[in-house]
């Protein structure tokens, strides 16, 4: 099994989304930003508006519209804080 990275996705009001994935992808005020198992630690501040895409062993994604936040990359995980995170609308031809 490959190596999976636990993300927290918590808005203010609530955790949102929480579990194992294989790779986390959001938009930071710096750029885009790709987060595999074994990342360097970081804490990034989130883009709005933004996204935050989950990929889940077995190909399945989950994206999340966020505004407001930070992202933060340690060595037990990955955690999204958001303002609001709420599920996206899946974009056709995906």
């Amino acid at each position: 099994m490959a190596q999976q990275l636990h993300v927290e996705l918590v808005a203010v009001e609530e955790r949102v989304w929480s579990g194992e994935a294989e790779m986390v992808v959001a938009r930071t005020t710096e750029g885009e930003l790709g987060v595999l198992p074994g990342h360097a630690p970081l804490l990034g501040q989130l883009a709005e508006p933004g996204q935050v895409r989950i990929k889940l062993a077995g190909g399945e994604q989950l994206a999340y519209d966020v505004a407001g936040g930070f992202l933060s990359v340690s060595a037990e995980g990955v955690t999204v804080l958001a303002e609001s995170a709420t599920p996206a609308t899946p974009a056709q031809g995906r």
